[in-house]
This record gives C-alpha cells, sequence and structure tokens, in this order.
C-alpha cells in the first residue's frame, strides 16, 4: 500500500513481511528465560536509545561511523559513475546521512536516481526524506516502513529496468550471526538484475583495545545505551529489572572475530514479567549478551560475498585496512 505525501515527488509504502518475525515477548521468552541469556540488538532503539546512539557516534573512541563516513565521501563518485543507478535502496536508511554522499555524487554526475529509503522508524525516514527533497529538485523517494529481517520479496521496486544500487551500511551486516548475514546478502541478490550492484560496509578486524574501547567510551554512553534496554523490557513487559545492579561490558571475542556486549549482573536477584507471567533468577557475574559485531578480514570478506552468490567489483578500504566498502555483484 502506498500513500502520497503533500510533496507529489515523496510517496510512502508500507511492507508487509515475508515471514514471521519474533515479538519482544517471544524474543524474551527464547533468550532470557534460560541460560545462555540474549537478546537481539532491535530493542535498543526506543526514543532514548536512539538519543544515545548520537551521542556514542560523536564519541572519539566510536571509529566507525566517521570512518565509514569518510570513505563513502571518498569513493562515492567511483561507485556512482561505475553503476550509474537509476534507483537506490537502503536497507535500513535511519536519518540517510551517510547516503547523502551517493546523492551528492549522481547530482554532480547529471545522475537523475530514485531513492528508496527502507526503514522501521517511519518518521524519521520521512523527515531525512523532505530535507533531501529540498536539496535535490530533481529526487524522487518512494520511503518504505518495514523491517527487512522480515523478508525482501515484497518491496515494490520499480519493474522498469532501471539499474539499481542496493545498499547497507554501517557495519550492520556484522550484527547477524553468519549463515543469517549469509542469507540476507543472498536475499538482495534474489533481488538484482544484470547492472545491478550491492554496496556494502564491513567493519574490519583491528588492535582488540581499539575495538572494546569503541564500544566502552569513556564517557559513558555506551553503558548507557546498553542498560536501556533493560528499560524497554520494564516498560513494555511489565519487568522488574534493577538496571543499576548490571554493569556493561564489552569484548572481543577473537575466536569468533566479533565484539560483545555484554550486561553483567552485580548480584543475585530475580527478575520477574507481569506481561508473560514468568520470569529468571539472575546469578552474581552472570551476564545477557546485547548485541555481535562482527569485524571482518579480507578472507572472511571474500567468503561471506561466496556463499551469498556475489562477487566483488571493487573494493574501497580506509588508511590502514581499518574499514571496507564493497561494490559487488551477482557472482
Amino acid at each position: 500500500m502506498s500513500e502520497p505525501d503533500n510533496d507529489s515527488r515523496l510517496r510512502h509504502h508500507d511492507v508487509r513481511p515475508t515471514r514471521e518475525t519474533a515479538s519482544l515477548a517471544e524474543d524474551v521468552r527464547r533468550g532470557l528465560l534460560e541460560p545462555p541469556r540474549a537478546l537481539p540488538p532491535k530493542y535498543f532503539y526506543d526514543d532514548e536509545g536512539s538519543q544515545l546512539f548520537e551521542a556514542i557516534c560523536d564519541t572519539p573512541e566510536y571509529y566507525p561511523t566517521r570512518t565509514e563516513d569518510a570513505l563513502l565521501a571518498e569513493s562515492a563518485h567511483a561507485v556512482i559513475a561505475r553503476v550509474a543507478p537509476d534507483h537506490i535502496i537502503e536497507l535500513g536508511s535511519g536519518s540517510s546521512r551517510k547516503t547523502r554522499h551517493l546523492l551528492a555524487a549522481c547530482d554532480r554526475q547529471g545522475i537523475k536516481t530514485r531513492y528508496w529509503p527502507f526503514e522501521v522508524s517511519t518518521q524519521i525516514m520521512l523527515d531525512s526524506a523532505r530535507d533531501l527533497l529540498a536539496t535535490y529538485p530533481w529526487l524522487e523517494v518512494e520511503a518504505m516502513t518495514g523491517d527487512y529481517t522480515g523478508g525482501l520479496a515484497n518491496l515494490p521496486l520499480a519493474a522498469d529496468g532501471g539499474r539499481r544500487l542496493f545498499v547497507f551500511l554501517g557495519g550492520t551486516i556484522g550484527n547477524f550471526e553468519p549463515a543469517a548475514g549469509e542469507a540476507l546478502l543472498a536475499e538482495i541478490r534474489a533481488l538484482m538484475n544484470p547492472g545491478d550492484a550491492l554496496l556494502l560496509g564491513m567493519d574490519r578486524v583491528k588492535d582488540p583495545d581499539v575495538l572494546e574501547a569503541a564500544y566502552d567510551d569513556a564517557a559513558g554512553h555506551t553503558a548507557r545505551f546498553n542498560r536501556n534496554v533493560l528499560t524497554v523490557l520494564n516498560r513494555e513487559l511489565g519487568g522488574d529489572f534493577p538496571i543499576a545492579a548490571y554493569r556493561h561490558q564489552s569484548v572481543f571475542n577473537a575466536e569468533a572475530s566479533r565484539i560483545e556486549m555484554w550486561l553483567i549482573a552485580t548480584a543475585a536477584h530475580r527478575v520477574s514479567f507481569k506481561a508473560l507471567d514468568a520470569g529468571f533468577e539472575m546469578t552474581a557475574g552472570e551476564g545477557i549478551r546485547t548485541e555481535i559485531s562482527r569485524k571482518f578480514s579480507p578472507a572472511s570478506i571474500q567468503q561471506l560475498l561466496d556463499r551469498a552468490g556475489l562477487s566483488a567489483q571493487d573494493h574501497f578500504e580506509a588508511e590502514g585496512g581499518a574499514y571496507s566498502l564493497v561494490l559487488a555483484a551477482e557472482a
């Protein structure tokens, strides 16, 4: 279903999932009631969590956002020149801040692309879209509300034969377990026609001290961001987590090549959820894993692409191999 905006160049679509996605209650039943305890990271982003993440991005320790942004600013011209996209489709677009580099490159090269942001938060997407329309009089935006983990087959993409550039930035592919990440990229590949491409952002393996500091800033924004998920659970499910009784921890798991964020209980206690009529016991020192962020090497990037049926057409690297933007096509 699509709805026109007051600006005729902006249309909004609600995208139905092609498969069921777990609810918060289901994720808590599955992930918290029995050890090992873990939650998917999507519940971080209520209003408070979103504001805290913006603060995290401005900390000196959190290099991924500014490193990717600088790399995209450098490489956008080459990406657009190679693909010449009629359509740019971005998964998890957020405020579309980084995508502006691609649109600016389109503007300079006289390519009048159509932008298709896909985002779970409608308001931030529409606000960003209106700002982009004011900047680029030639631009059209097809804003899509939905959860890409629910499948991509129902995206209302134009069937005009135009070239498509799919965009998946932020190192978000690293938040998926390997098999799930490969499956998501394979879903994107299934939507690609000859001449289409995917621009994929991936954080790279580096000094563990640098990685751990990026997810545990000195100002404490990441710790508050992590503990805020307990506030979400208390509010939405009638929980009684004693939030002050948890400390934030980030650790680099070298074997899995990933950062893990944990909430560690500092004392034994029981947690109950009124909405679930269920609860569990936490022991002192026991943890809840709240996020993973995989870090890649050139070899693991190649392995990921191979398993998803993709082939790298170009590879843009930040200084010292700190970050990668890979332009890929169907193999």
